[in-house]
């Protein structure tokens, strides 16, 4: 996620504001359709992931870890439901700067968070490859 969240943020967000007016609505139900079924099983799959560990933290991870990555899940699931997701369902009627604006603003969230939850992954990969000598 932390790739698709750079692209999303720094690339295609902003791209919607060069799409013309005529085009937006048709434009912006594509986007919907394409983009949802990918960000939301990577989502799903880090969410069910995430619970794995709750349950079942390897030896040696640290704790702080898997809670740190929960919470910074919490914080994107809740920006995603309300936040992004109203400013899409807003956008899907008409094309409006203002919230353009306040999605790619706001997407700032996810997009830290999920850098965040990368870096974690790598402490925790770090961590295990130390711990069975890799």
């Amino acid at each position: 996620m932390v790739g698709l969240i750079w692209f999303v943020q720094i690339v295609h967000y902003p791209l919607f504001g060069y799409v013309g007016s005529k085009e937006f609505e048709t434009f912006h139900e594509h986007h919907k359709i394409l983009i949802t079924p990918v960000v939301g099983f990577v989502m799903i799959v880090e969410l069910v992931t995430t619970g794995i560990l709750i349950f079942q933290i390897p030896v040696g991870i640290p704790n702080w870890t898997v809670i740190v990555g929960i919470i910074l899940i919490g914080v994107i699931w809740i920006s995603t439901l309300f936040l992004q997701i109203p400013y899409h369902n807003k956008l899907s009627s008409k094309f409006d700067k203002n919230v353009l604006m306040m999605l790619v603003n706001t997407n700032w969230i996810r997009t830290i968070c999920w850098s965040l939850r990368g870096i974690i992954v790598l402490i925790m990969l770090d961590t295990l490859m130390k711990t069975h000598n890799l």
